[in-house]
């Protein structure tokens, strides 16, 4: 039976033209543009959704041409094709899905009478056997799969090479999943020493599903230097079918275990009503602890796990056992994110937020790989700010947003490696090494200058107190040439490419010797024999950890409880554009909800409606999670008077349990720029303060613990930075952490300066990392040597590989640039900045105060997070909402009074003068005290025992009367003579304050150290704030006779120590700033939380009963009425489970007036 041919296809073989339509009918959109394209031999970029046949697209031509040269006899032993995956896996399923076209092209060329020779594909990755290798280069496959890194190994090898130089064309799929990193420059310079190669330069061919900007990706593809490329565009727009799950149980900033246990049940749900799952989370931990739950509750058989850090067998296992159907669902990391074909999977599940609209749009694209099939993605919230992420997220994707792809520029780790490699292969000329290298797209901009300062390195040594050590190259600076040194190839190929080595030991099996997988070198070293270890959703019993060798042996512990492994490891930060769509959710939500309450939230609200609405139509939520995110939003914004956002940053700063303060900055930027804001502003109160802080960095905003030393204004915290000269600030700030040894670590790696193989055998982690120190000491000594010797800024050395660290450290692991921005924003006014002192921590705090390790930007470890001493609640009650930021008079009173001191005896009113400094006789009670305060009373009623007492005082020669003439006292109500109790020793401190005072009696000469007036005016002032609440400097100043502005000199060297602060706490519309000693204040916040919250009592299990009744329309007189009342009784009973016979008769008949069914 024949099929109608397409237009599209007539350039096809016959054979190749039937296979096609028979098997698909008609080609789609990405195979119509991009093929005459590729066959006029331009080099093209197809850029579609998943799903969509781009990678036909590509491989079709090709398999045009081989099977035109098989049937013509002319199909010689050589490579033609190559095609470079990003991930092994992706390789390996291209591979299998190339063998099924060829193989029903060659059985359909035998049933029409015609010789056609096999075309064969092999692949060659890390995973690749001895054995295959040797029979690869012994007869060439005309289509090679490979990896970037397999790629390089290809170029440098001495016999692999051959192969390579009769390629036409090179396919690279998923160009996106490298292109925006140093695998991508590494990548880019392959392809161009395979274009030197090859006897003709092979046509690029680039595939992606998502792209932006698309432009930049497709001269990444072409090279620098050449025609544009060109695009086929076809969008990344398709028809999801998206949502927002959230457990029953309300969110908080850390998911419980029974909330876990929710998220389980409900995943199980949505498996059992689809016919394959994949379930993508962001650890290889949550992958493993994810599988392990879920197979206790369908079985193990039905589930499996998949990452990187498996083997290669296990890997292929699992992927086989869903493509076959054997699994119902698969929870995989990122390793099964890019096209792979693994089966009709028509749902996917992702476990909180990839953090990235492009990974999103990805993992979701595993799903409905059939023709017309709609992708189904569901999203599990677990926190508070996941679940607007998760939101922010679904509105992304459904607008069309992208991640914007940042291609890195001229990474010199990367340079100097391919530079030794190519070197290995061939002699080079420096002039043509040096143009090879710019055709690199990300090397375009490369200068003459670096480049010979790579060279300078590679030949003559990486430190020059280390001689030659790291020199690979002979340099003929005569006749511009470099050769390789003995070694040199073997160190490129053991030690090469671009992803970084983390320390890592390999699992065996005994007694088989089966390669299980990897675990994280701190799990294997903490870990005992007899141990029951998770790996692969199956139970391994730890035999022995060979720490020399780097390997944990194991047996099958057939099922005994397992505890599962950890892999320490950078998170990756939430993308820009993303953090972006956070921030206006966050805005919009709350615009919608302008004057409403922060608690009693109810769609009965036509605001809250509304919003509700809004959420579940735009962002995928249902009602509970939107009203979980209205809840939150409001709740936080009562707190703040604000929400956060990129054009609001709010400083929140609240007491711990602990006596201290925490510093929260509220900043949705996202992790890199709030982790360059987060150690600058840690290392600038370093320097101002003399002290080192904990610290943490989240997405959503800083935390910076202040100990009782640390006292300034909360809104100057917004200028303790300033863009011009953030950069340095930050520069120093990085030495010292641990990002930047450990980039160190990885770029010196890279540049082959610490190798990974020696001898034969893996340099085990922890050799490494001493050879990485004793190397950084050699390069770069300053910041490796003791602290309290090196003056001022640290000096960084003019050294390439340490410029590459510093670059990589400021635009890599942080966002340099974006800070930079950011503080211009704040300078300029652009960026609006609230600054609030708040008695208990916002909700937008919660989180942040609950960040996981890998954001804390101090050494110091969880247990001892100075954070954790916060108290945080859910929800906050409503008394406190309404009330929020405001201290409880009551609170305040309280507090005064107990300040104040309780005279009992002669020597407790010598202790109160000494400290004081001097008592106004007139007015032994804090500053009169306040009309409204019972302390009037109190200090009334104490007046009479406390002069008795200082007559005795007087007698004995410890006390004396102080009268100061009338004009030298600045008080508001002056007298003839104003008259003060002054203790002996302090005489000489009031004479200083008040030089014409005389005495009554003559006081005795008591040997003391003579201060200077401002030392006496910061004791007496100091010895009155610890007495006394909130005050100004104006109230204090009537009180003791002196200047405000005396005062109040004295009041900011106290707050430069730590002592008090500042505020408005009694009344905020009082123009006046007010003063308050830090553990009174820390006291009277205390009490205003307790205050408030003891509004709330209990009530009796009748009044319960009474108010359930009522609430639930069953009490006589509180029935519904007509068709909206009987909605609202349908909604508040969602969910509750009761037979269908009932309803009627026994649930709607109660509670909607003249019911009839």
């Amino acid at each position: 039976m024949s099929f109608p041919v397409p237009q599209s296809l007539t350039w096809a073989h016959p054979l190749v033209q039937d296979w096609f339509v028979q098997r698909f009918g008609t080609p789609t959109e990405p195979q119509e543009q991009g093929w005459p394209h590729i066959l006029a031999g331009r080099t093209t970029l197809i850029s579609a959704p998943t799903g969509s046949g781009k990678t036909l697209a590509a491989f079709l031509a090709c398999i045009d041409r081989l099977v035109r040269k098989a049937l013509a006899g002319e199909l010689q032993d050589r490579t033609e094709v190559l095609y470079v995956s990003p991930l092994k896996a992706l390789g390996n399923d291209i591979q299998k899905n190339l063998e099924i076209p060829l193989g029903e092209i060659l059985q359909m060329a035998g049933e029409r009478g015609l010789l056609m020779p096999e075309i064969r594909t092999a692949v060659r990755t890390g995973d690749t056997l001895m054995p295959e290798r040797r029979a690869m280069l012994k007869r060439p496959p005309h289509i090679l799969v490979t990896t970037p890194e397999s790629l390089y190994i290809l170029l440098t090898a001495e016999k692999s090479r051959a192969i390579l130089r009769d390629i036409e064309t090179v396919i690279v799929d998923e160009i996106h999943a490298v292109a925006d990193d140093k695998r991508g420059a590494h990548l880019a310079i392959s392809l161009e020493r395979l274009q030197a190669l090859t006897h003709n330069p092979p046509v690029r061919i680039g595939l992606s599903a998502t792209q932006k900007p698309i432009e930049a990706v497709a001269h990444f593809l072409t090279g620098n230097g050449r025609p544009d490329p060109v695009i086929v565009n076809i969008g990344h727009k398709r028809q999801l079918d998206l949502g927002v799950e959230v457990p029953p149980s309300p969110l908080g900033p850390v998911a419980s275990n029974e909330m876990w246990d929710e998220i389980y049940g409900h995943v199980i749900e949505l498996v059992k009503q689809h016919r394959s799952t994949l379930v993508f989370v962001n650890t290889r931990r949550m992958a493993e602890r994810m599988a392990h739950q879920l197979g206790e509750r369908i079985g193990e058989d039905n589930v499996a796990a998949h990452h990187g850090s498996l083997s290669r067998k296990l890997r292929l296992a699992a992927e086989k056992k869903l493509k076959e159907g054997q699994v119902k669902v698969l929870v995989a990391t990122a390793s099964l994110e890019l096209g792979i074909d693994i089966g009709t999977v028509d749902l996917v599940v992702q476990i909180n937020s990839p953090r990235s609209i492009a990974v999103g749009l990805q993992r979701v694209g595993r799903s409905g790989h059939w023709r017309g099939a709609v992708p189904k993605g569901r999203f599990f919230a677990t926190t508070r700010d996941d679940l607007l992420e998760c939101a922010a997220l679904v509105h992304a994707i459904r607008h069309g947003d992208l991640d914007r792809l940042i291609i890195p520029e001229s990474p010199l780790d990367i340079l100097a490696q391919q530079i030794v490699a190519a070197c290995a292969a061939e002699e080079c000329g420096e002039v043509e090494l040096f143009d090879l290298m710019r055709r690199a797209y990300p090397y375009r901009h490369l200068s003459l200058e670096t480049y010979h300062a790579i060279l300078e390195m590679l030949s003559e040594g990486i430190a020059a107190r280390r001689g030659r050590y790291g020199a690979y190259l002979h340099r003929d600076r005569v006749n511009g040439k470099l050769r390789a040194r003995r070694g040199s190839r073997l160190a490129a190929i053991t030690s090469g490419g671009a992803i970084p080595d983390n320390a890592l030991y390999t699992v065996v099996a005994e007694p088989e010797g089966i390669v299980v997988g990897t675990v994280d070198e701190d799990f294997a070293v903490e870990s005992n024999k007899g141990d029951i270890m998770l790996l692969g959703n199956t139970s391994w019993m730890i035999r022995r950890v060979e720490s020399t060798a780097g390997r944990v042996l194991v047996q099958d512990a057939h099922g005994a409880p397992p505890s599962v492994p950890f892999w320490r490891g950078e998170a990756p930060a939430r993308t820009e554009e993303l953090s972006a769509h956070v921030a206006d959710l966050r805005q919009k939500t709350s615009e919608m909800l302008v004057d409403t309450p922060p608690v009693g939230i109810s769609q009965n609200n036509p605001k809250v409606a509304a919003a509700v609405q809004w959420l579940k139509q735009e962002c995928g939520l249902d009602d509970s999670g939107a009203e979980q995110a209205i809840e939150y939003i409001l709740q936080g914004r009562a707190v703040l008077g604000t929400v956060p956002t990129q054009n609001t940053v709010v400083a929140e700063r609240f007491f711990d349990e602990g006596g201290g303060m925490q510093l929260v900055i509220h900043a949705p930027f996202g992790g890199r720029i709030n982790k360059a804001w987060g150690l600058a502003l840690r290392k600038r109160f370093c320097r101002s303060f003399n002290f080192e802080l904990q610290a943490a960095a989240t997405d959503n905003g800083l935390n910076i613990a202040l100990a009782e030393q640390h006292s300034f204004p909360l809104a100057d915290v917004f200028q303790f930075l300033q863009a011009e000269t953030v950069q340095p600030i930050l520069e120093q700030a990085s030495l010292a952490s641990p990002i930047f040894a450990t980039r160190w670590r990885w770029d010196a790696s890279r540049a082959l300066a610490l190798l990974r193989f020696q001898g034969g055998k893996k340099v085990p982690p922890q050799i490494q990392r001493i050879r990485s120190d004793d190397l950084l000491a050699s390069v770069f000594p300053d910041v490796a040597a003791c602290q309290e010797n090196v003056e001022g800024d640290i000096q960084i050395p003019d050294h390439p590989l340490v410029h590459e660290v510093m670059k990589d450290v400021l635009t890599e692991a942080m966002d340099i640039e974006g800070l930079q921005k950011l503080l211009c924003g704040i300078s300029d006014g652009s960026i609006r900045c609230v600054a609030v002192d708040t008695p208990v921590p916002s909700q937008f705090s919660h989180e942040i105060l609950n960040a996981n390790p890998y954001a804390f930007l101090d050494d110091a470890p969880l247990e001892e997070r100075r954070a954790r001493a916060v108290e945080m609640r859910r929800m906050l009650p409503e008394s406190v909402l309404e009330e929020v930021g405001k201290l409880e008079p009551a609170a305040i009173a309280q507090v005064r009074e107990e300040a104040w001191p309780d005279v009992r005896d002669a020597d407790e009113l010598h202790d109160v003068l000494h400290t004081l400094g001097a008592l106004p006789e007139d007015c032994p009670s804090p500053l009169g005290a306040v009309d409204e305060n019972a302390l009037v009373t109190t200090i009334a009623r104490a007046a009479d025992p406390w002069r008795q007492f200082f007559e005795n005082l007087v007698l004995q020669g410890r006390a004396v009367v102080g009268s100061v003439a009338d004009g030298e006292s600045d008080s508001a109500q002056k007298s003839a003579r104003r008259r003060y109790w002054v203790a002996a020793e302090k005489v000489r401190s009031f004479s200083l304050l008040f030089p014409s005072a005389t005495f009554e009696p003559a006081p005795r000469a008591i040997d003391g150290p003579v201060a200077s007036r401002d030392d006496a005016l910061l004791s007496i002032v100091m010895g009155w704030m610890s007495h006394l609440g909130p005050t100004s400097a104006t109230q204090l100043g009537n009180t003791l006779g002196l200047r405000a502005g005396e005062i109040e000199k004295a009041l900011l060297r106290m707050e430069a120590s730590g002592s008090i602060l500042r505020g408005k706490f009694t009344d905020p519309r009082v123009p006046e700033i007010e003063w308050c000693d830090r553990r009174l204040l820390a006291r009277i916040h205390r009490l205003t939380v307790a205050t408030l919250r003891k509004q709330i009592e209990p009530v009796t299990a009748a009044q319960f009963m009474r108010w359930l009744l009522r609430w639930q329309h069953v009490a006589p007189g509180t029935q519904v009425v007509g068709e909206r009342g009987a909605l609202e009784v349908l909604r508040q009973l969602q969910g509750f489970e009761i037979p269908a016979n009932a309803w009627e008769r026994h649930v709607l008949g109660r509670r909607i007036a003249d019911y009839d069914p």
